[in-house]
């Protein structure tokens, strides 16, 4: 993942509250790990009816989420 970018969400809090009991049990965990890979795998699912693979942007997600899932902790 080469470059970044912010975003802001509102999320319902049982999910908020879902997603720090996560952190608190996996600790190579954080937020932006962990919207990424759901982000990714999301759009990897719904890519709009047309074939995955033909998909301009499958290949790109594809990556996001396995380097996500990979991701060693820098610590």
């Amino acid at each position: 993942m080469d470059n970044n970018v912010s975003l802001l969400a509102e999320i319902p809090e049982q999910l908020h509250d879902a997603l720090l009991r996560f952190i608190d049990l996996h600790p190579s965990w954080d937020q932006d790990r962990v919207f990424s890979a759901a982000l990714s795998l999301f759009l990897l699912q719904n890519s709009g009816g047309e074939s995955s693979q033909s998909s301009p942007y499958y290949r790109d997600c594809a990556q996001v989420y396995l380097e996500t899932l990979f991701q060693q902790s820098a610590a």
